[in-house]
């Protein structure tokens, strides 16, 4: 068991000693020192193989100037975590790295089985969650979503075995308005979010949890008509009344990059009246937002697709500098596992990201 979370100090240091990294590769936030990429670990096999794969391609990210690491629980079926927990145990044993250095997040809500146990989905929930009492079968929304109390505990427990740490410096409640508001109200999911909101600030107490925050797809990009709609406002007046202002509701995730451009240009939150964007809004507000799928899933990364700026000649490249570059934007979460696309995202490190008049410049560009 690996003790410590990141910290202003460590991550500093981190920074400081990563000779290959450009000028403003790295920006802070909450007094944190993160890289502008992120590695993420959601698509694979279920299996030995893409676990190794996975697990190099984290060590060799960590090497080259990257310490943001993003997993979550059902992520190939608590393989991911897995995976993540080795390449760090690993890296601090070879004295590569040191625990307060990384910025390690993970996701819980999403009911999932165990890909070292050969159990389908519904003997394992009933044999690991509802024999012993944990769960009742009508906790489970009908997108296989759970959000209560003890499922929750139980999954954190869980996830810090998996990852084989005593603490995550970022949990988040993972889609959870995308798969509980299609069987509930509003007004009954705010509620359970309080409850979880409840757990989390005692969690951070006991140091199990740094940090928390919504992992999602849809509620915070939609129109404000549509019914998975949520004001990023409204959450951080939950975490206020159940943390104060002292509250660890520092974060959100959501899709992001050329394609799946709502949360920069759609204008569905409030912040003192005002109409803005989701990204607007979070600067507001001191939220600090990483985003998935910058890639598409490599489907931005067909010919012609992303339009060259920057003397940056690779799609990938473009397309995530793209996202990095976007104020309100920490890291893109990139997920990669074979060594050659670890190499060519990697080569990215060495370009600073675009300044804030250089990216409002590259938007009249591309919309021109």
């Amino acid at each position: 068991m690996i003790t410590g979370y990141a910290t202003p100090e460590g991550t500093s240091n981190f920074a400081k000693k990563s000779q290959l990294a450009a000028k403003n590769h790295f920006k802070q936030f909450n007094g944190l020192t993160l890289s502008s990429i992120g590695i993420g670990t959601y698509l694979g096999n279920v299996d030995n193989k893409t676990d190794e794969l996975v697990k190099e391609a984290i060590k060799k990210s960590v090497l080259s100037a990257i310490n943001v690491i993003d997993t979550a629980i059902n992520y190939r079926s608590q393989k991911a975590e897995r995976s993540v927990g080795k390449a760090v145990s690993e890296l601090v044993e070879e004295n590569k790295a040191k625990r307060d250095e990384l910025f390690i997040s993970t996701k819980n809500g999403y009911v999932t089985n165990d890909g070292d146990i050969n159990e389908e989905l519904l003997e394992y929930i009933h044999n690991t969650l509802v024999k012993p009492g944990i769960i009742r079968s009508d906790d489970i929304s009908s997108g296989y979503h759970c959000m209560t109390v003890p499922y929750l505990e139980q999954q954190l427990t869980q996830s810090l075995k998996n990852l084989g740490l005593d603490c995550v410096d970022l949990i988040y409640l993972h889609n959870a308005a995308e798969g509980q508001l299609q069987d509930i109200s509003k007004e009954e999911f705010m509620k359970k979010l309080k409850d979880v909101f409840e757990f989390y600030e005692i969690q951070r107490k006991a140091t199990t949890v740094r940090y928390y925050g919504m992992a999602t797809w849809d509620c915070f990009r939609v129109p404000k008509e549509h019914p998975q709609h949520i004001l990023l406002s409204d959450i951080v007046r939950l975490a206020k009344e159940v943390g104060g202002n002292e509250h660890g509701f520092r974060f959100i995730q959501l899709p992001y990059n050329m394609y799946l451009d709502q949360a920069l240009i759609l204008k569905n939150q409030i912040v003192n009246g005002s109409e803005t964007s989701i990204l607007e809004t979070a600067i507001n507000l001191g939220i600090g937002v990483f985003a998935s799928v910058p890639l598409m899933q490599a489907k931005l990364l067909g010919p012609n697709m992303i339009p060259e700026f920057g003397g940056l000649v690779k799609p990938a490249h473009r397309a995530l500098q793209f996202v990095r570059s976007t104020p309100g934007i920490i890291s893109p979460l990139v997920g990669q596992k074979s060594e050659n696309h670890v190499n060519e995202n990697l080569e990215l490190v060495k370009f600073s990201p675009l300044s804030d008049a250089e990216f409002i410049e590259l938007i009249k560009k591309l919309t021109s």
